[in-house]
């Protein structure tokens, strides 16, 4: 299993355990290749989160449990972070800095990641939503809003800073 970085006052191999028992029904091996495929279309200047219910075990807007309309009901949320990934969407909500998602309602956000995301959806069994946003952007979402997540891939160029971090209560 990979070394995940998070921002949650939990320790790391308690979040991972639940994000693999919850968003791929405890399988390691499906888990890997959705990374891998992550692997494949990251450029070294991005590092990639997954937020949201699969990372906390409960859903923000009414904290039901993961997966409580049925299971492969609830999605997961990917979120590519570095300028680069940004150049991939047609739409943002803040222009430039802020994707809006790809996902089943807005397949126009970035056609050209279509066929990654039925490719991610597949591994999964379940919807994947996916986003790009800004280095500032992600900054803000997890000093201010405290907004939980963990890094799936890690950047890999070392001319760009480490994302950044800080413990959530």
């Amino acid at each position: 299993m990979p070394e995940l970085t998070h921002n949650i006052s939990e320790p790391a191999d308690v979040t991972l355990a639940r994000v693999l028992a919850l968003g791929f029904g405890g399988d390691d091996a499906r888990f890997a290749q959705f990374l891998q495929a992550l692997r494949e279309v990251t450029p070294s200047d991005v590092y990639v989160v997954l937020r949201g219910s699969a990372v906390v075990g409960t859903r923000w807007a009414d904290g039901a449990p993961f997966d409580a309309d049925g299971p492969g009901t609830s999605d997961l949320d990917v979120t590519f972070v570095g300028g680069s990934m940004l150049q991939q969407f047609e739409e943002f909500y803040i222009p430039a800095l802020h994707s809006a998602p790809l996902n089943d309602e807005r397949p126009e956000a970035s056609p050209s990641l279509g066929p990654l995301r039925r490719t991610l959806c597949s591994i999964a069994g379940r919807p994947v939503n996916m986003q790009a946003t800004s280095d500032i952007v992600q900054y803000v979402r997890d000093v201010t809003m405290h907004q939980p997540y963990v890094v799936l891939i890690e950047r890999q160029d070392a001319n760009q800073k480490a994302p950044p971090t800080c413990s959530v209560s």
